[in-house]
């Protein structure tokens, strides 16, 4: 009996640690236009009377910001919430803005509020005041080390036309000084390589070496037609990558390599010429597509290192006016070293998924009908555990907080 009981200690002492990853999975999502946080199986609505988009966590999780708008698009108040304190508030008596972020290594906020760049300060470990930062700000993005920022500002027209798009670097706590405002690069703009009257969606690489952004020109051309571009950390080396839409979910970085996956091809329309590319920088030759023949991909993500998640539909050549027809897309999962292609959902007839993402060991992805705007997030463990809902009936895909 003693040589049992031993023998049983040890098989539990020595036994594999099993762990409900799911469970320690956050989110935060809109419903009904409602602010809402999911922890597991728990949903918890963290606002009411509002019209509530655009929530992004902040460093530590401990913070929600968001913005209370309206339907027609005109209020844009940036709020917090607080998930210790229960509550949201207000960083300051009011502040309006659309372009909000917060820092890559602390509970520090930043915001445009029409071309001024400003940060909030601390008070009783809450973001709290502000402090300005620099005008005439166009888009911004802070640098991994959260010490500095990367701006831009349009270009000027000028009676020879639009002249080149500046980029700056300023520190956080510039102060509007203008002798703290370091250039960073020129990007020279024309009409035969590269027009460009502004820069946006700064995103850096994973070892914080290069920034990818977007070059759009005028608002009519630019529905058409932008210039993916990156430049290194240091401003010294600049590349043109690829012509796109102007989409920020379709520029993604991988999670431990210098390359850049993105949905390629002009024209608004999404009925064709939309195809998933790679780029490696710095760019030497070309770069491989791969999406087939026939086929469009509507949004991308990176699962793993080797492996990319696109949402992918039948092209549509045959339209050329009246409604835009709905492009009812699937995810399928690319291997980059095999070149192995295979679909991965399947959505019953006038239903779509879209807005991939890969939270942990997680795929999540938004699945809705033809005719409606809500729709379910699904979930399953790597690309081959069973599928099932996580959260019912919302308006987008939802924010996951991904511990640092």
């Amino acid at each position: 009996m003693r040589i049992r009981i031993l023998l049983l200690f040890g098989f539990v002492c020595f036994m594999p640690r099993i762990v409900n990853a799911e469970g320690l999975l956050t989110a935060a999502f809109i419903r009904d236009h409602q602010l809402w946080i999911k922890k597991g199986e728990e949903e918890i609505q963290l606002t009411k009377g509002r019209y509530v988009y655009a929530p992004k966590w902040s460093f530590d999780g401990r913070f929600i910001a968001y913005i209370d708008g309206d339907e027609k698009g005109e209020k844009t108040d940036l709020f917090i919430y607080d998930t210790e304190e229960k509550e949201s508030y207000q960083p300051y008596t009011r502040v309006e803005t659309s372009n909000f972020k917060w820092s890559p290594v602390k509970n520090q906020l930043a915001y445009n509020d029409h071309g001024l760049l400003n940060v909030t300060k601390m008070k009783d470990g809450r973001p709290q005041g502000f402090e300005n930062v620099s005008l005439g700000v166009s888009d911004f993005e802070w640098f991994p080390n959260g010490k500095e920022f990367i701006v831009s500002s349009q270009s000027k027209l000028l009676p020879t036309g639009w002249g080149p798009v500046p980029l700056f670097k300023i520190p956080v706590d510039a102060n509007l000084n203008p002798e703290k405002m370091e250039h960073f690069y020129t990007i020279q703009t024309n009409t035969m390589d590269l027009f460009a009257i502004n820069a946006e969606f700064f995103k850096w690489s994973h070892d914080g070496k290069w920034v990818s952004f977007l070059a759009t020109p005028t608002a009519s051309w630019a529905n058409d037609s932008n210039t993916l571009c990156v430049l290194s950390a240091k401003g010294a080396n600049f590349q043109s990558i690829g012509k796109m839409l102007i989409n920020e979910d379709w520029i993604k970085w991988a999670p431990a390599a210098n390359q850049l996956a993105y949905i390629s091809g002009e024209g608004r329309f999404l009925v064709k010429n939309k195809k998933t590319a790679i780029a490696n920088m710095p760019i030497f030759r070309q770069q491989k597509k791969y999406t087939p023949e026939g086929y469009v991909d509507l949004d991308l993500e990176w699962f793993s290192p080797d492996k990319v998640i696109v949402a992918r539909a039948k092209e549509n050549k045959e339209w050329d006016e009246g409604p835009v027809p709905t492009m009812f897309t699937s995810l399928y999962a690319v291997n980059l070293k095999t070149e192995e292609q295979k679909q991965i959902t399947f959505p019953k007839k006038n239903e779509l998924d879209e807005d991939p993402q890969a939270p942990g060991s997680y795929l999540s992805w938004f699945r809705k009908k033809e005719k409606g705007s809500n729709g379910d997030v699904w979930l399953k463990e790597g690309l081959n555990g069973q599928e099932r809902i996580w959260v019912k009936n919302v308006d987008h895909a939802p924010e996951f907080f991904i511990e640092k």
